[in-house]
């Protein structure tokens, strides 16, 4: 663990089942004076009603609301100039973003370039926004990414085939809402493979050389929540206990890779991402067991520590036993929620491999997490088991 370490995240969190219908009486934890808002979204939020939630209540308090639904599902740097631009004729008191990962981490960007003299592109990498952005209301709708209480942002670079962060405290939100009933409706597609990720979250974040006491509370409190209800999520989607614990999980695990970070799973699943568009979750997926294998002489001890909040029964067993059962029951769980585990089934070629090795070797900033360094040799070889 390290010795020194640091925790931030949101300023303001309102949660708990249809807590989106505080959002008017709420706005005055943002601290400024709002006459103008940019709901930021994609059309499914507006097709579910969710939106007009938000500007009903907005109105109704004398706002007004301008919305961009323009946002892609793995957003690219050419996209969010495209909704900047759109938008830069327009100053808002406030910035609203309701959606997944991408539609958040967008409305974070959005919300620095309003205030920063500078282009996406040169706001890539850690702390190089130089000042705070306009005033954000995060309002995610799927239990995956944790991106409402993160300082990161996730750029896809086509060009490059590549996804890169932005990681700041100005990208931090003013306020947030975690409303279950959002979630309700969730395909079940997405809720394995944004479950998956969140538990990806909270793992890589207790395994992480960056982990420390606050990292470690927040990442077993999400393996714990997520392990409990992921499947019945996944089954049941209508049960608001399993969808609450997922949000609440969720965003514990953003909260932990805020302070400690993810690793080799996530450097990994950049390339896969950026080169053959598979969904940031389910490459998470298909990688996490796989890089818990590679990394096992080095964190078994850390490992077994997560079997009894994964549900597991520690009793008689050691610690290389519960580190085994654990990755048995990350693979279970890939099986009962049909994440894909063939790479070939996103057009990935074994003579690619190499190339996209090199790509996952360019993200030190996650690859220097991880408990165990990685060659290209090693990286190549983990591909190789998912073809």
């Amino acid at each position: 663990m390290q010795t020194i370490y640091q925790f931030q995240t949101a300023q303001n969190i309102v949660a708990g089942p249809n807590s989106l219908q505080l959002l008017g009486e709420k706005l005055n934890l943002l601290g400024v004076e709002v006459a103008s808002a940019l709901v930021i979204t994609q059309p499914p939020m507006v097709d579910l009603g969710f939106v007009e939630q938000i500007v009903s209540q907005l109105e109704a308090n004398g706002i007004s609301v301008d919305t961009n639904t323009n946002i892609l599902p793995e957003p690219t740097l050419e996209n969010i100039e495209q909704v900047f631009e759109a938008t830069a004729g327009q100053n808002y008191d406030v910035l609203i973003g309701i959606g997944g990962g991408s539609v958040l981490d967008t409305t974070k960007i959005l919300s620095v370039l309003k205030t920063n003299d500078s282009s996406v592109e040169q706001l890539l990498g850690t702390d190089l926004v130089a000042n705070p952005g306009v005033p954000t209301i995060l309002i995610p709708t799927t239990s995956g990414t944790g991106a409402e209480v993160t300082p990161n942002a996730i750029v896809t670079l086509p060009d490059q085939e590549l996804k890169v962060g932005i990681v700041s405290k100005y990208l931090l939100p003013t306020l947030v809402f975690l409303d279950p009933v959002l979630t309700l409706k969730l395909p079940k597609p997405i809720t394995a493979a944004t479950g998956m990720d969140a538990f990806t979250h909270s793992l890589e974040s207790f395994i992480s050389t960056k982990a420390n006491p606050i990292s470690d509370m927040f990442a077993l409190e999400s393996i714990r929540l997520i392990s409990s209800s992921i499947v019945e999520a996944y089954q049941n989607g209508e049960s608001i206990e399993a969808r609450e614990k997922m949000l609440v999980g969720s965003m514990y695990g953003g909260m932990a890779l805020t302070s400690a970070g993810t690793a080799a799973v996530h450097a990994l699943a950049y390339p896969l991402g950026g080169k053959y568009k598979i969904p940031h979750g389910v490459a998470n997926s298909m990688l996490l067991p796989h890089v818990m294998k590679y990394n096992m002489d080095a964190i078994t001890d850390r490992l077994a520590l997560v079997a009894e909040p994964m549900g597991i029964s520690v009793q008689g067993l050691s610690n290389s036993q519960l580190a085994e059962k654990v990755v048995g029951k990350i693979i279970e769980w890939t099986n009962v929620l049909e994440i894909p585990q063939d790479l070939k089934n996103y057009g990935v070629k074994e003579e690619e491999l190499p190339e996209i090795s090199v790509s996952a070797s360019q993200v030190t900033r996650l690859l220097n997490n991880n408990p165990k360094k990685l060659s290209l040799a090693d990286i190549e070889a983990i591909y190789r088991q998912l073809l």
